[in-house]
């Protein structure tokens, strides 16, 4: 390929390197001139294009990005079409990501406008998630170029699809455990499984000696489990310690105990009769991301474990700073009318408010919570979602008689972070974007979700749209499916603010007015505007 300035009259059939303007019009970087094209230029006075002229053998950008695409894609991967020079791939199903490490670099040595990119290598993805891009970075390649390229790339990514298992966990007491505690770290298991359509077969508590251990564990497998979880009420410190000991004592086999992973460090990798033992760290006990996640998901893909791989995965096993974020190249894949959701947070104990569930507050002959919901029901949407939690029959029962999914929070008491997260878990599968609503603002009309809808269709970046109130930022907020992890995923009672700082450049803002910031959180704001707590009168 030639690339460089010429006259327009040499222009005719080239490719424009730079965006430029001829008789009033536009012409893009990669239009090919045409001869009206180069007559304007002429015209307008330019002595001179740059341009880019195809030789014998170059391939266009394009068609080299999809040949190289193609060449990598290996099983359980899709891809979109070739554009700019880009060829995106993309996960088929829930699974892990697969790459050869070696076979991608050898691609992306061939040649510097040659590139080939992907997620980290074992990553957890959902289906549709894009998972690599090949990328021309000139007009044109060589042939031959590609065709090592090609060569070197093939089959470097596959999905190695999640398989459903049953599960037996064994989980140790000791006097200072709660049982609350004990119920929750289930409740974190099962959400990790869900993905993989999984499930916890039996959950055995027991003493935290080896004897108990052991038996619970022979008495899971013989019950069907495909594998074992364990969870000490201690954690493991030494070989020798209760959960290794007692797969000694049951006759199986302790591969590796620690990982360089944190949190993850405390992980025991087992066998016993042909199964998998998973010794869960303490960290485990949190939905958090941590090594735990990631040898729990190879064992969901059947991808083999051995020691080496574990030993492996220090460089980047620093997870304590961890972030989810929408990759930067993924773009909206969704139809003309996007199916969009609501989750309706109504969980929360109004320590605020003194006592009564604010969201039972009288307001205009409504309670809070059912403005909200006829709102939500108003929007036209495809499903909504009320999240429970303190009074949770009291508040469900305030919409029971309109068409919204109400489903418990049981750690409530937790935050809204835990709210979020159940409500994600309980959104269809083919879901594209969430509108987030707070069940005190009863201001929010359907009008209002409008806006925020019309503002998110309008614009491919627009992934995050919040509602603001003269400038400042409000609820509702709407989530395209690329933040549906980090949602899924949050922790404590901050929400997802920081989500929205993280990503800057994917926010739009929607003016609606007092209703975006009106919080009814006190008997005094509740009462100037014009609503009554349960039992009282205005």
């Amino acid at each position: 390929m030639k690339f460089g300035p010429v006259s327009p009259e040499d222009a005719v059939g080239c490719i424009l390197a730079h965006k430029t303007k001829a008789a009033g019009r536009s012409l893009k970087k990669g239009h090919v001139l045409s001869d009206q094209d180069c007559r304007d230029l002429s015209e307008q006075g330019e002595t001179s294009v740059v341009v880019a002229r195809f030789e014998a053998g170059d391939i266009g950008e394009d068609a080299a990005a999809e040949r190289l695409g193609m060449a990598a894609k290996g099983g359980g991967v899709s891809q979109d079409t070739a554009f700019t020079g880009r060829m995106n791939l993309y996960a088929d199903k829930p699974g892990l990501l697969i790459v050869d490490t070696d076979a991608v670099n050898a691609a992306n040595r061939i040649d510097p406008a040659i590139t080939f990119a992907t997620l980290p290598n074992h990553s957890q993805v959902n289906g549709d998630r894009m998972i690599a891009t090949a990328k021309i970075i000139s007009f044109a390649v060589q042939d031959d170029l590609l065709k090592k390229a090609e060569a070197a790339v093939r089959g470097a990514v596959r999905i190695a699809e999640f398989q459903p298992r049953k599960v037996g966990l064994v989980a140790t007491e000791l006097p200072h455990l709660k049982q609350v505690t004990m119920d929750k770290t289930r409740r974190v298991l099962e959400d990790r499984l869900r993905p993989s359509n999984s499930i916890v077969l039996e959950e055995k508590r027991v003493p935290h000696d080896e004897a108990a251990v052991a038996g619970a564990m022979k008495s899971l497998l013989a019950e069907g489990a495909d594998f074992l979880v364990l969870i000490g009420a201690s954690a493991v410190v030494d070989r020798n310690d209760v959960l290794p000991a007692a797969i000694d004592l049951a006759g199986g086999t302790v591969a590796h105990l620690g990982m360089p992973v944190d949190p993850g460090n405390l992980l025991m990798l087992a066998e016993l009769g042909g199964h998998p033992v998973l010794g869960a760290p303490g960290c485990a006990r949190s939905p958090k991301e941590n090594g735990f996640d990631w040898v729990l998901n190879r064992l969901l893909a059947d991808v083999k474990t051995e020691p080496a791989d574990i030993t492996s995965m220090g460089v980047g096993g620093l997870l304590m700073e961890i972030g989810t974020r929408p990759q930067p190249r993924e773009i909206k894949r969704h139809t003309q009318s996007p199916k969009i959701a609501a989750i309706i947070l109504g969980a929360g104990r109004s320590t605020r408010m003194g006592g009564p569930n604010k969201l039972l507050a009288q307001l205009d002959g409504k309670s809070l919570v059912r403005h909200v919901g006829e709102a939500a029901m108003s929007a036209g949407l495809a499903q909504t979602v009320l999240v429970t939690g303190h009074l949770a029959e009291d508040v469900g029962a305030q919409v029971g008689d309109l068409d919204i999914l109400t489903v418990h929070n049981p750690d409530f008491a937790d935050g809204m972070a835990g709210s979020i997260r159940t409500g994600m878990k309980a959104l269809a599968a083919d879901t594209e974007a969430v509108l987030i609503l707070l069940g005190d603002m009863p201001r929010i009309q359907a009008e209002d979700l409008f806006k925020l809808i019309a503002a998110y269709r309008e614009n491919d970046n627009n992934l995050i749209v919040t509602a603001t109130s003269d400038g400042k930022r409000g609820n509702p907020v709407l989530w395209d499916r690329r933040f549906f992890e980090a949602l899924s995923s949050l922790s404590g009672d901050i929400g997802a603010r920081h989500v929205i700082a993280e990503n800057p450049g994917f926010v739009a803002e929607v003016e609606i007015g007092p209703a975006a910031r009106l919080d009814l959180d006190t008997p005094q704001a509740l009462h100037d505007a014009g609503g009554s707590l349960p039992g009282t009168k205005t």
